[in-house]
């Protein structure tokens, strides 16, 4: 029974292993001529129609309702937007030693994207945290990644020679703000449908990114970029990524009661500040980067994705089974 519940917190997400599906089939079948131009042009008009989606679902009020709590948003945004991306810059003294300079470039835009949404909610709500504190905290992070998260990628990656320039930023910021400003235009007429249909929606926005990702890894296919990568880098992918992710979390977990949070704004802030968003990432690194880099540079966050899913259950399922007003012990982090 205990074997079958631990399963039970670290099951793969279904929607990983739609991922990895697709991953398979452009391995094995990808797009190439007219038909790799096909899947562009339905992958561009996807990821418009899903940064549309996302503004359109967003509620500006309710954001900005949770503003009287700055502390904590501050608090998750410096982790998100500060610490994250100064630990993938350190990644880069790895490069070449460790890690391709593509994969490199892949952890610094893991780094510089914004939280996750669902999860950290979900997670803060199972572990009997700060749940208004992470609707919040968890919106802001999302709406700011929209500016801030090719800015921060064009400031880190300028020098690095990965196909990305500050002078792209403009161009960026009107492909994926423009589309999110008019859903945002438009909830006041669409929300209600998309709160009346949000499953099937759901289930559109993740058809979306399985079209991204296979895009993606065709690209890469048919570059041959596949053949720089080797399964030592792969372990030495992973190790980075736990790196990074304990590092915040040990620093949030360090600094959040010192700096006077109770038990359960510091559970936001731990599951808010410490994870990174897929759905936004997979998106954003196809206008980000060239077409044949995609499939390596968003495999850190595909590996980053899977492993916080499953730290962050069983803590979460650990400290959601303690009196609410027990203190979290340092040898449960």
């Amino acid at each position: 029974m205990r074997g079958a519940a631990l399963l039970a917190k670290t099951r793969i997400d279904p929607f990983i292993l739609g991922i990895l599906a697709a991953v398979g089939v452009a391995a094995l079948l990808p797009a190439r001529g007219s038909g790799a131009d096909v899947a562009s042009v339905v992958s561009s008009v996807g990821v418009g129609a899903l940064f549309f989606l996302y503004g359109a679902r967003l509620s500006t009020a309710e954001a900005l309702a949770g503003l009287r709590h700055w502390r904590l948003h501050v608090t998750i945004l410096l982790a998100t937007f500060v610490l994250f991306p100064l630990l993938g810059l350190a990644t880069r003294l790895l490069e070449s030693s460790v890690l391709t300079p593509t994969l490199v470039a892949g952890v610094i835009f893991l780094c510089a994207l914004p939280s996750t949404v669902n999860s950290s909610i979900a997670f803060t709500s199972i572990a009997r945290g700060n749940v208004a504190a992470a609707i919040c905290s968890a919106s802001f992070s999302s709406l700011i990644g929209i500016v801030l998260t090719p800015l921060l990628v064009g400031l880190l990656l300028h020098t690095t020679g990965n196909g990305f320039s500050l002078h792209s930023v403009t161009s960026i910021l009107l492909q994926l703000l423009v589309p999110f400003v008019a859903g945002q235009l438009a909830r006041r007429w669409i929300g209600g449908w998309l709160t009346r249909h949000k499953k099937v929606l759901g289930r559109a926005d993740r058809g979306v990114i399985l079209i991204v990702v296979y895009t993606a890894f065709s690209e890469g296919v048919v570059a041959g970029i596949w053949h720089q990568l080797s399964w030592l880098s792969l372990v030495a992918l992973l190790a980075v990524n736990l790196l990074v992710f304990f590092a915040v979390f040990a620093v949030l977990r360090f600094l959040t009661p010192r700096l006077g949070f109770d038990r359960e704004d510091r559970i936001a802030i731990i599951f808010c500040g410490s994870k990174k968003s897929l759905a936004s990432g997979l998106p954003m690194a196809t206008v980000l980067f060239p077409a044949h880099a995609v499939g390596l540079v968003v495999l850190p966050l595909m590996l980053f994705h899977q492993a916080q899913l499953m730290i962050c259950a069983v803590l979460a399922r650990r400290w959601g089974a303690q009196q609410p007003a027990r203190e979290l012990a340092p040898s449960q982090a």
